[in-house]
């Protein structure tokens, strides 16, 4: 079972991520706000992000040290890296009309982890959630796996996952019936709630 380094701290990168993850919704005014962009499909995509930018830059890893680790491939790794977050932060602010080439949930993810970092909070412990807006959207689901998964070392097993999740529904349909729906082992918590989502909407 593989292991990630703790970084300086202490904190390891599962919570890091998260806190990263986290904040990048606050800064877009809350998951509602998400809404309005039409972008709740974007959650997997900043959880996958929100991973890239605390390996590359607290762990210290390659980007195919990173592609390996989250099940991506090295190309979207960089792209996450590299990616303009003021020409992000400029798109999602109507300062430009069109879509800039930059990975979106990156750009995103690179302004929440400045963030936090500028404000030293990174280390901190809490993280932030936003229970009664993520209960409305019927997006809970990702919140619970998350909070179950918690401090959990991946790649995971579906006997694990079964026995980690078990209970939560999601989209209506009991999340041990899209565990056996999805290919094993899981490498990371992005790639799972990727992995979940995706089996939930083929039914």
């Amino acid at each position: 079972m593989e292991v990630i380094a703790k970084p300086k701290g202490g904190m390891n990168v599962d919570k890091m991520a998260e806190k990263v993850f986290w904040e990048a919704i606050k800064m877009l005014g809350g998951l509602k706000r998400l809404v309005e962009y039409r972008n709740l499909t974007w959650l997997p995509s900043l959880a996958e992000a929100a991973y890239v930018l605390v390996l590359k830059n607290e762990a210290f890893k390659t980007y195919r040290e990173i592609a390996e680790y989250l099940g991506i491939t090295e190309q979207t790794v960089k792209n996450i890296a590299t990616a303009d977050e003021e020409a992000v932060k400029k798109y999602l602010e109507g300062e430009l009309e069109e879509r800039p080439k930059e990975h979106i949930a990156g750009g995103i993810a690179k302004l929440a982890y400045k963030k936090l970092k500028e404000e030293k909070r990174l280390d901190e412990q809490e993280v932030e959630m936003y229970h009664d807006e993520i209960e409305a959207l019927g997006i809970d689901w990702a919140v619970h796996v998350l909070a179950r998964i918690r401090g959990t070392h991946f790649p995971l097993n579906k006997d694990e996952l079964k026995e980690k999740l078990e209970g939560i529904v999601v989209k209506g349909k009991k999340i041990e019936e899209l565990l056996d729906k999805i290919e094993y082992p899981v490498k990371s918590p992005a790639e799972l709630l990727h992995k979940i989502k995706v089996a939930a909407e083929e039914g």
